[in-house]
């Protein structure tokens, strides 16, 4: 069996549908216990978000948290991971996406409430707090060995799978798309031909990468303020574009969406078999792009300056919203209508057909847009992720700094090689370190979803939010 067969064979294993419904079930279950809140709430979250409490425990920010976190979210997944759910699944891997991520709003939420509640601050103020903690601090010391599982899986994944390879491995691949797409600048690295293109970014990247990462997470936090709304809001409109400038193709694509995501037009595995896959494509990417019930936001959350977890809460939830309901969507729905999922081709280049052949434009243009997307999406995610596989180290080493230095070079060193590795092999060590990550991180939330429920009818009846509310309305 050859190393991409094992691969493949542990990402099915892992990505079946016991955790399938464990992902669903957490997001539909908290869902009905706190009554919908992603849909009743939202408005007030998004206020929440541009506003800041003053003389509040934290490091950063609640909007500095928020864009933490959203720099570890919106990347690759929104373009490259997209494209590859779709090529496996089908365009109806793009209806069970924006389903996992409505319900994975809940999950978020109460990543966000626990992460909070279950915080601690050390002598120097420096937040800890995540999964690991509101697990140990929650359900107590003998389900510490929990804990520790997703401390590891999650310094695993930061490291060597969804914070580094698939990042840089979709920028390289986009820099080359443009620079040079037909291999004609090729350097001998190794014994193997390799373009010039993906070498020069790999250096480049990794020297950008050291100089924030070494700075710890307020230059983090202050890179990512600057850079995550612009890209976000740039992206979102030129997607907009897209759609708008091909919008007589729109009904059939949709159309095309939802009997892919049920299986109607399934010429082979029946429409049961062709149904699982969207699901596990669609939910496994879903995942990946907006971390609901991954346990990664939590972390950054947990340094927000807040004196309440419901309102930390809120503001992490718009998150996966703004994600997956709303990019990942924009990036399917421009594949989908540009027929570029349909071409033969794999990774970014997918997404750029898409870019160049949406508008009237050439493919050169678009080529050069969608790089500069893709980087500023990966550069922000891969700076996020150390944050996340730091944190985690800390729990597990009981805090030894001189181990977290020693890890940030390694991250810096991963970056550096990931673009040398195949696309397929990246994605799929991405998808089954995620999946293993979730597990014990949904089985905490599960235990804990009573404490949520109690916080949030807490603060909606206490008199901090009814001057929060008051506030708001001047």
């Amino acid at each position: 069996m050859s190393i991409t067969s094992f691969l493949e064979y542990i990402d099915n294993l892992v990505w079946n549908v016991p955790l399938i419904v464990l992902i669903l079930g957490t997001g539909i279950l908290l869902t009905c216990r706190l009554k919908v809140i992603q849909m009743r709430r939202l408005i007030l979250a998004a206020k929440y978000m541009f506003s800041n409490e003053e003389g509040a425990a934290g490091e950063i920010s609640s909007f500095g948290a928020f864009c933490t976190a959203m720099a570890a979210t919106i990347g690759t997944g929104n373009i490259v991971g997209v494209a590859t759910a779709i090529l496996a699944g089908g365009p109806g891997a793009l209806f069970w996406m924006v389903v996992a991520a409505f319900f994975g709003m809940a999950t978020k939420y109460s990543e966000g409430v626990l992460a909070i509640k279950y915080r601690k601050i050390d002598a120097n103020g420096a937040t800890l707090g995540g999964p690991f903690y509101y697990i140990e601090g929650g359900l107590g010391q003998k389900w510490k060995w929990l804990a520790k599982m997703f401390a590891l899986f999650g310094m695993t994944a930061s490291i060597g799978g969804t914070g580094t390879f698939t990042q840089v491995n979709g920028i390289a691949t986009a820099v080359k798309g443009f620079v040079d797409p037909h291999d004609q600048y090729l350097v001998n690295l190794f014994g193997t031909e390799v373009s010039l293109a993906i070498v020069g970014t790999a250096i480049v990247i990794a020297f950008l990468v050291a100089l924030v990462v070494l700075g710890g997470i307020k230059r983090i936090a202050t890179v990512t303020s600057i850079i995550v709304p612009f890209m976000a809001v740039a992206y979102f409109f030129i997607c907009l574009a897209i759609i708008i400038y091909n919008i007589d193709k729109l009904p059939a694509a949709l159309k095309h969406i939802v009997e892919s995501a049920f299986g109607i037009r399934a010429m082979t595995g029946g429409a049961l078999g062709a149904m699982l896959v969207a699901m596990q494509k669609g939910i496994s990417r879903g995942i990946f792009s907006n971390e609901a019930g991954l346990g990664t936001a939590p972390i950054a959350a947990a340094s927000a300056q807040t004196h309440t977890a419901v309102r930390q809460g809120l503001i992490s939830m718009t998150g996966t919203f703004i994600d997956t309901i709303i990019v990942c969507t924009m990036t399917g729905t421009t594949l989908i209508i540009t027929g570029a999922t349909e071409r033969g081709l794999e990774g970014a280049n997918v997404t750029g057909f898409a870019f160049g052949e949406g508008l009237p434009w050439s493919h050169s243009v678009g080529a050069f847009v969608l790089m500069l997307a893709l980087s500023f999406f990966a550069f922000t995610t891969i700076i996020g992720w150390d944050f996340y596989g730091e944190k985690c180290l800390q729990y597990l080493s009981g805090n030894n700094m001189k181990a977290v230095k020693v890890y940030r070079w390694l991250y810096v060193l991963a970056v550096l090689i990931g673009p040398f590795f195949t696309i397929s092999a990246v994605w799929t060590i991405a998808d089954i370190c995620n999946g293993l990550m979730a597990i014990p991180n949904l089985i905490g939330i599960l235990f804990l979803s009573g404490v949520v429920v109690k916080e949030t009818k807490d603060y909606f009846n206490s008199d901090r939010y009814r001057l929060s509310v008051q506030k708001h309305k001047k």
